[in-house]
């Protein structure tokens, strides 16, 4: 087929004009689209070629996907349900009906049983089917069907890891990560497996475990620049400065970015703010500098560095939004939304304490309680972006364009109870993120008087900076948080009862 990549849209959209029977001509209209987010521009013109072309199986699936795209899940379900018939021995549109399916929160491990009869070996769909069995609240099963394909299949990293986070949202903390050791024992000199155990351990949070498993990793598999990047991570977090300070200066030539923060952070710790500033200036340019920002912020300020208040002062960048009226039956939304907490402890790597949070993107679901609720929230995001300060090139926030078409690069919702909490955390993969608060408890400012309130721009704890948030926001029912997704933000611990929210990350759109 021609290569159709950098031809523009509007001249696709002519050439499939001029012949709505050409099925070339299609294909390249509708995955251009969907590369270049055009997928609302693109609807109509496809829907007259489906016309024209109704057993055109190929048409139908880029309808489903460029609707789900859009978060329009019921119009994708339907249009990839009739691709599915047209071609019902394709596998990657059985494999797209059913992740449109689990997306939209409808049963979906059927279909994903299907997509795996006919691509047996796709890891993606297997993963879809572990996922859609514990949507459908059959843990166990999911547990155990990964657990057989990964005594059949040890290397399958993606596997180990799913299983792991699994079972760590049933509770399990000491075993949660034995595919991987089982797997090890059949492969000790199998690097990625070492490096998949360690990076799992140091997500737990569980530093002595990683570095047991380093000294093995070793032993087994011969020196590597991982084990010594996680090493110094480890030892750091556990307070060894001192080895964690050889580690990370035999690394100083290594310019990936994890292991950049990972140096940062120590640096800060350890009360080296001008050298952390060294380390990290260099790579604010770099694609995933929004790692980094957080730190960078950080930084200015315990340094007076005027940046700081270029950076994050503005006022305007944190806003708040009261939606009570917008939304006309919170406690019914509360009801439904305690329904989609499957999980009954928190997940791995994520910042709830004392709580759950849901699976899977919230926005994508097609209840009604759900979709009435994306639409406020889209023109909520939109109202905040447009009192937001200017344009500035040179700044990761006000960087990118304003969304006239609001989409989400994440949506969830969180579920604390006594003593929850979320720790101090940021979201690079977003440009804004937020707190919609459904319900709280009665508790709220009771003994302390910020307990449950959201607090933005205070740096973890763990880095003993006690810099104060430059922002703290009171919850109430309805009431909207709207910040950088690069600043950090956490809330304080209550006393007693529920705080249910829905938070979501709004996906940055760069300005051309």
């Amino acid at each position: 087929m021609p290569d159709f990549d950098h031809v523009p849209l509007d001249e696709l959209a002519a050439r499939l004009g001029g012949n709505l029977a050409d099925p070339e001509a299609a294909f390249a209209y509708g995955r251009a689209a969907l590369d270049r987010f055009e997928e609302e521009a693109a609807l109509p013109l496809l829907a007259e070629v489906a016309r024209a072309q109704p057993d055109n199986a190929v048409v139908w699936q880029l309808i489903g996907l460029l609707n789900r795209a859009l978060d329009r899940h019921g119009e994708a379900a339907a249009a990839l349900a009739t691709a599915a018939h047209l071609a019902p021995d394709d596998a990657s549109i059985a494999h797209g009906r059913a992740r449109v399916a689990l997306e939209a929160g409808r049963p979906a491990s059927a279909l994903f049983e299907w997509a795996g009869r006919l691509a047996p070996n796709d890891g993606e769909v297997l993963l879809g089917r572990a996922a859609a069995r514990f949507a459908e609240g059959r843990t166990d099963l999911a547990i155990d069907g990964l657990d057989a394909l990964l005594v059949q299949h040890p290397g399958w990293l993606p596997g180990h890891e799913q299983i792991a986070r699994l079972r760590w949202m049933t509770g399990e903390r000491g075993g949660f990560a034995r595919s991987l050791e089982r797997a090890i024992a059949t492969a000790p000199g199998d690097l990625s497996l070492w490096r998949a155990l360690i990076i799992l351990l140091i997500h737990a949070e569980q530093m002595t475990e990683a570095l047991e498993v380093i000294e093995r990793g070793r032993r087994f598999a011969g020196p590597d620049a991982a084990f010594d990047a996680n090493e110094a991570t480890a030892a750091s977090e556990l307070g060894d400065h001192a080895r964690a300070d050889r580690l990370f200066d035999r690394m100083l030539e290594i310019n990936d970015m994890t292991l950049v923060v990972r140096h940062v952070r120590h640096l800060l710790r350890t009360g080296r703010f001008d050298q952390a500033a060294s380390r990290a200036q260099p790579f604010l340019t770099h694609p995933e500098a929004n790692l980094l920002w957080p730190y960078m912020a950080t930084i200015w300020r315990l340094l007076g560095d005027p940046r700081a208040d270029w950076l994050m002062g503005d006022p305007r960048l944190v806003g708040t939004i009261d939606l009570a009226a917008e939304i006309p039956d919170l406690p019914a939304l509360a009801e439904h939304l305690r329904g989609l907490h499957l999980a009954t402890h928190q997940h791995l790597d994520q910042s709830v304490r004392s709580g759950t949070q849901t699976d899977g993107p919230l926005f994508s679901r097609d209840e009604p309680e759900i979709r009435a609720l994306r639409a406020v929230i889209v023109e909520a995001v939109r109202a905040h972006a447009a009192q937001l300060p200017p344009e500035d090139r040179t700044h990761p926030v006000l960087g990118a364009a304003r969304p006239a078409d609001v989409r989400f690069s994440g949506s969830w919702s969180v579920r604390l109870t006594d003593r929850g909490h979320h720790a101090s955390h940021t979201h690079p993969m977003g440009w804004y993120s937020s707190a919609l608060y459904v319900a709280l408890p009665a508790s709220i400012g009771k003994g302390d008087p910020h307990a449950g309130w959201l607090s933005v721009g205070a740096p973890p704890p763990e880095l003993n900076l006690a810099l104060p948030p430059i922002r703290r926001i009171e919850p109430a029912p309805g009431r909207l948080a709207l910040f950088p997704s690069i600043m950090w933000h956490g809330t304080v611990p209550f006393e007693a009862g529920e705080r249910l929210t829905v938070a979501f990350d709004v996906a940055p759109r760069l300005v051309s």
